[in-house]
Formats: structure tokens, C-alpha cells, sequence
């Protein structure tokens, strides 16, 4: 038999033993030249490299890159291991005009160095990290930052250009940038707009930007006024961006107080040119104000608030759709718009829909927007104050402490010095309820009015649920109110209203007055407490009363509650801040005819609520003799 054929990958195989040991020879020399040309160049660095060159080289570097002019006090520290690096101390940055303006100084800067270069005679540097570094910089009133001169950077912002939403740079003007980390710095940033200095200590930043053409990344941590901020940035059109240019970025600030987040296009300069999607977050709204040294009245219950949004520019203010906003836990959906036209109020307006809603945080933002200027505020009012509102709200529940509303509409209109807060229409315990509040003119200061009508409500579950007490009507009515004061409405009480209250009814009850055991406890006594003698209630067809309210008291003339065989008449003042009464009152027949059944029956109404003292008339006034 013959020999058999050997498989394919047999003949492949010899020709690869045969060459793959010179191929590790040769990868073993040139592995150990290189390592040996690495070592070479770390021992002889220290008597190739010029301390000077180096030295002179990073102060070139410095001054390069700001503009201004670099000056080393320190003597520079050199390392070749791992890594070639320069360490120098005690520099300061001076503008290079005669003015030799401050930009500022830096205990201690190291940089990452090339070997090779130096060698050559040529210094470059990156991976720079800066430690205490001082920073004097100005906000111009253009709202750019004077953080450069004339230097590498500042040529590269101005040479920058947008071609087609991306950023484009000549290569003349782009240089390698590299990390750059910052320890324990401090910024002193003067705004020429409104003359006011902002400090950061302990700054520590992280910036990666690998090419002034490159996208930058950036995390910088800062501490001011007390409070630790965290800012986040980064934009694939840094130079764009930092000339005060519109152009793509992201951008979030956390601190303890609030969370804010932008992403999308904007100007750092001009915050009015922006397109993006934007949220903030407060936790405690009186506490942020406290940290910004601010101070408004009402605050007590707007605590938390909260809004995410679609943002973009329009001429003279913003739009903001897909609108996503919660007070204090009450969340709405809508849009909004913000307008700042030239020499005229701002104006906010929009059209919010709420799940729930609660009206105090709506009353205290209200309050705020009129009481602006008050609690030792700026003289001029604030923001708030020239701030006009337009908003049109609704709500398939709204709560007022202690009552529910439900398919609330209601707005906010505020114009110079008038301002309006209407609830259009709601329903309310099975009926409709109506409301118009208004702050007169005069600052806001000269007082207000509230209108209140409710119809076909049930009052007497209401009663029930709130658990009241004393002789109230359980009864469907209706409650008309029409108050005003002269004092501003954040400072009234009880006792600086006027006007009016009135209530009427049909079918009901007045439970804890029966109408017969008072005509009986008076043939017998010259006062009882009603509540002694009340044990049924009094049943009426007809219920009517109404009071004019004035110095803290209510003054009711002829109020009618009438049942189907006797009626109750009552008149006189309830002095409503003490709970007091001093009532005249009468029981008589409600048809005429009926009146030697039920003799009129004269009395007096004392004591204090919800537990009067019935007191009969004395005997010349009842016409007969006891």
C-alpha cells in the first residue's frame, strides 16, 4: 500500500516553525533597545535638559496662552520619573500693559513635559494642574467674561466661526490643550452690570479639552456664601461658546438648595438667546431665599417647586411648551411665555392645568407678587414688583383649607398696580362656587375686595363634616360675600373688613332651637341657656338672613327663618372677634291668622357662641301681663 497524503495544515505549519523563533529574536533586541534608549534618556535628561529652558518655556507657555504676562518667583522642581514633569511655585499673571493689571496667582503649578522636545530645545507642556490659584476676573457688560488678553485663547475665540451648526477653526489658530485640574483655587468675579464682586472658595475643577478645536468636558466644585455648588459643562463648541456665541452645550449646577439643568443651544452672554430643554428644582424655597439674602412676606406654606420645560427665544422673552411644573407637590401641565419689552413691565402668561391644586401656595405666590418691596426688600419693589401676570389655571381638584373644590377655572391677571384673582367657575358640595379678589391701586397697599357666591351647595354636610357647633342651618343654599378693607390684604384681620354676608335656603333645619320648649322655659324663666332647652330641631321652609360687616362685628336686621307653622326674627350685632351676641329676636305665627295659637313671642339673645342665653322680653314690651 502506499503512503497516505498529509493533511493541508501539515505543509503550512513547517514553514511557520522555521521563521517564528527569528521573529522573536528580533521583537526581543528592538523591545530591549527601546527600553534601553527609555531608561537612557530618564538617566541622562537631568544633564541634557536646560532647568532654564524649561522653566522659560512655561512662562512663555503662560503668557502665550492669556495674554498677560508670567512671572516665576519660585524655583522650579523637575522629575523625569514615571513621567517628565515641571513644578514651579509663586507665579503671578500681570497684564503686560503699564497698568500691569492682576489677573492672578497660583501657588503651585506642574506640567507634563516632552522629552524629546526639550532635548531639542523646545519646550511643550500638558496635563497642567494648578494649586491655590487666584482669580481676578471682570463680567463686562456685554455679559462676557475678561478672562483673556490677546493671547493663544483669546486669538482662538475670536478666529472661531459656526459653519453649519458646527464650530470651525483655522489650524494655525488651534493648540493642543490636555487635562487641566485645579485644587483648592479661589475666583473673585466682578459684574460691571450690577457692580456686586462674587466670590468662590475652594474651588476644585476638572477640565478635559484635548484641542482648543475639541469638544470640552469640565467639572468644577466651588463654595459661596456658605453653600457648596457642583457645575457641570461641557460643548463640542467651547471657543463658540466662550465668545459669547450661540452654540450647543450642556449644563447642570447641584447644590443642597436647587438642582438646575439646561441642554440645547444658548449664549453664555445673552440669556435671552436660547433654544433647549430646561428644568430646576427647589427643596426650600425660604431657605434659598435666605442664602441669596433675600426676604419676602407670605412664604410660609411655597416651600418646594419645581419645573421642567422645552425653552426657546422669542422677540423680547421666551416661550416655554410641554410645560411640567409642581408647587409644593400640586403638579400642572401647560405653556407659559415671558415677555421683557424695552421700556415697558414684564409679563408672564400661559395656561397651566392642574391634577391638584392647592390655593394657599397659589394665594402665597399671589400675596408675594403684591407684598413685593416688603420685609426690608429693595426700595424699588424687586423683580416681583415689576412683574405683570396673565396666567389662566384649571383644576379637577383644588383645595382650599378646609374645603375641596372640583373642575376649578380661575386666573391671575396683574397689570401696573391692579390685580385680579377670579375662580370663574367650580363646583363645590353639589353647587357651583364663584370668586373674584382684588388688591387696589395705590401700590398694592391700599387694600382690596372679595366677592364669594355659592349656589345650590350643601351646607348641612358641610356643617357635619367640619363638625360645627351651635344653631346652624342644615340646609341646600346659597352664600353670597362682598367684603373690602383699606389695609394692604397681607396685613388685614378680621377687624379691618367691611361689607356684606348673606345666606338663603329652602327646606332645612336649625338644629338646637325648638321653637316650643323656648316658649315654655319663658313662662317660667328670665334667662336659660338655649342648649338647655333645645333638644329637637327647628324645621323651615324658608331661610333668609343677611349682616353688614364693620369693626369687627356683624349686624344682621331682619333675618327670617320661617317654618311651616311658627317663625324666627332675628336682628342686632354679633360681635364676631369675641364671639359675642347681642341679638333681639322674636317667635310668631308664620300665617297671621294663626297668631292666638302662636302669640308672638319677644326676646333677647346673649351670652356667647356656639351657647347662647335666651332672655324674654320684659313684660311691657310683650303687650300682656304676667
Amino acid at each position: 500500500m502506499g503512503t497516505s497524503r498529509q493533511p493541508r495544515w501539515r505543509r503550512k505549519i513547517g514553514p511557520v516553525t522555521r521563521w517564528l523563533p527569528s521573529f522573536a529574536r528580533l521583537a526581543t533586541v528592538a523591545l530591549l533597545v527601546v527600553l534601553s534608549i527609555f531608561v537612557a534618556l530618564r538617566v541622562a535628561a537631568p544633564y541634557l535638559i536646560s532647568t532654564g529652558l524649561v522653566r522659560s518655556g512655561i512662562e512663555d507657555a503662560l503668557s502665550n496662552w492669556a495674554g498677560y504676562r508670567a512671572e516665576i518667583a519660585g524655583k522650579p522642581v523637575i522629575e523625569f520619573w514615571p513621567t517628565p514633569r515641571i513644578t514651579l511655585s509663586k507665579i503671578s499673571v500681570h497684564q503686560q500693559s503699564d497698568g500691569k493689571k492682576l489677573l492672578g496667582t497660583i501657588e503651585s503649578l506642574s506640567a507634563e513635559f516632552s522629552l524629546i522636545d526639550a532635548i531639542r530645545g523646545r519646550a511643550s507642556f500638558h496635563e497642567f494642574h494648578l494649586l491655590r490659584p487666584n482669580l481676578q476676573l471682570t463680567r463686562e457688560s456685554s455679559g462676557v467674561i475678561d478672562w483673556t488678553n490677546e493671547g493663544l485663547l483669546a486669538r482662538a475665540i475670536a478666529g472661531a466661526r459656526d459653519e453649519g451648526g458646527r464650530e470651525i477653526l483655522d489650524k494655525k489658530l488651534d493648540a493642543s490643550v490636555g487635562a487641566i485640574t485645579v485644587e483648592d483655587g479661589t475666583v473673585n468675579v466682578a459684574d460691571v452690570a450690577s457692580g456686586r464682586t462674587y466670590r468662590f472658595d475652594g474651588v476644585t475643577a476638572d477640565v478635559s479639552w484635548r484641542k482648543l478645536s475639541s469638544p470640552i468636558t469640565a467639572v468644577l466644585i466651588a463654595r459661596t456664601s456658605g453653600q457648596d455648588l457642583k457645575l457641570d459643562f461641557s460643548s463640542p463648541s467651547p471657543l463658540l461658546i466662550f465668545g459669547g456665541n450661540k452654540a450647543e452645550m450642556s449644563a447642570s449646577l447641584t447644590s443642597s438648595l436647587l438642582t438646575a439643568r439646561f441642554q440645547g443651544l444658548a449664549n453664555i452672554s445673552h440669556f435671552f438667546d436660547l433654544a433647549g430643554n430646561m428644568s430646576l428644582s427647589i427643596g426650600d424655597l425660604p431657605a434659598l431665599l435666605t442664602w441669596a439674602d433675600r426676604s419676602l412676606p407670605g412664604l410660609a406654606t411655597l416651600k418646594t417647586f419645581a419645573i421642567e420645560t422645552d425653552v426657546a427665544s422669542v422677540p423680547n422673552g421666551f416661550r416655554f411648551d410641554n410645560v411640567s411644573m409642581s408647587m409644593n407637590g400640586s403638579n400642572a401641565r401647560g405653556v407659559m411665555d415671558v415677555a421683557f419689552p424695552p421700556g415697558k413691565r414684564a409679563k408672564l402668561g400661559g395656561t397651566l392645568a392642574f391634577d391638584q391644586m392647592n390655593f394657599r401656595s397659589l394665594f402665597d405666590a399671589f400675596i408675594l407678587r403684591l407684598a413685593a418691596g416688603e420685609a426690608n426688600g429693595p426700595p424699588d419693589g424687586g423683580a416681583l414688583q415689576k412683574l405683570d401676570l396673565d396666567l389662566r389655571l384649571s383644576a379637577k381638584q383644588a383645595l382650599i383649607e378646609p374645603f375641596t373644590l372640583s373642575d376649578v377655572g380661575a386666573s391671575i391677571i396683574v397689570s401696573s398696580n391692579e390685580a385680579k384673582f377670579d375662580i370663574g367657575d367650580s363646583q363645590f358640595e353639589g353647587g357651583a362656587l364663584s370668586a373674584h379678589l382684588e388688591a387696589m391701586r395705590g401700590d398694592f397697599d391700599g387694600g382690596g375686595k372679595l366677592q364669594l357666591s355659592i349656589r345650590g351647595a350643601d351646607f348641612a354636610g358641610l356643617i357635619e363634616r367640619l363638625q360645627l357647633k351651635g344653631p346652624l342651618p342644615l340646609a341646600t343654599g346659597s352664600l353670597d360675600i362682598s367684603l373690602k378693607t383699606t389695609m394692604p390684604l397681607w396685613k388685614a384681620g378680621a377687624g379691618d373688613v367691611t361689607g356684606r354676608i348673606a345666606f338663603r335656603a329652602r327646606a332645612g333645619s336649625l338644629p338646637g332651637f325648638d321653637a316650643e320648649a323656648v316658649r315654655e322655659e319663658a313662662a317660667r324663666a328670665d334667662f336659660f341657656p338655649l342648649n338647655a332647652v333645645s333638644h329637637r330641631a327647628f324645621a323651615f321652609d324658608n331661610f333668609d338672613i343677611a349682616a353688614d360687616l364693620a369693626d369687627g362685628a356683624a349686624t344682621i336686621h331682619g333675618g327670617r327663618i320661617e317654618g311651616p307653622q311658627q317663625t324666627l326674627i332675628l336682628s342686632g350685632v354679633v360681635p364676631y372677634r369675641s364671639n359675642g351676641l347681642a341679638l333681639s329676636g322674636t317667635i310668631e305665627a308664620t300665617d297671621p291668622t294663626a297668631s292666638t295659637s302662636f302669640p308672638p313671642l319677644p326676646f333677647f339673645v346673649g351670652g356667647a357662641w356656639p351657647e347662647p342665653v335666651i332672655s324674654p322680653a320684659p313684660v311691657t314690651q310683650q303687650g300682656s301681663t304676667k
